[in-house]
């Protein structure tokens, strides 16, 4: 595939972050795994202002703004645009206070759990020190990027 179309197919894995696929063109590996593998190191070796960015990118959980369509299937389903007025609560307050402590969304794959295995992860995660939790952020994200690499590939 051209340039073009590969950017097309991948730019978006790496939340509005298409450098993540430009930095792995144009020798991509041509499978899956590999791809992912690629991608994420392209991400590991960015200057951590780039991966703040990319961090920062990504949208909060359970909320009603404007997101990627993948971010929109992913959180369907996990459930959360079904929560109920006080699990709703429940991510608006921890989404304040998560950004407050950190400075940046929480970031978890989704794909698999409940909203209340969300809940429990975002409360345990609150207590970690920044550094933890922006390597945290980080690895999360690569997942969610092999997930999406992988539903491209099927």
């Amino acid at each position: 595939m051209t340039r073009d179309e590969f950017l097309a197919r991948f730019g978006g894995v790496y939340e509005h972050s298409p450098w993540a696929a430009e930095g792995v063109w144009p020798d991509p590996p041509g499978d899956a795994a590999g791809l992912a593998a690629a991608m994420a190191a392209v991400v590991d070796a960015a200057p951590r202002e780039a991966k703040l960015a990319l961090i920062r990118a990504h949208p909060e959980l359970a909320s009603r703004a404007r997101m990627a369509d993948a971010s929109v299937k992913e959180q369907a389903g996990a459930g959360l645009d079904a929560c109920s007025p006080e699990e709703f609560a429940a991510f608006q307050r921890l989404n304040g206070a998560y950004n407050a402590r950190f400075g940046f969304p929480f970031i978890v794959a989704v794909k698999g759990m409940t909203r209340a295995d969300i809940l429990a992860a975002f409360e345990a995660r609150l207590g970690n020190d920044p550094e933890t939790e922006f390597e945290t952020a980080i690895a999360q994200i690569h997942r969610i990027a092999g997930f999406r690499i992988a539903e491209l590939f099927s």
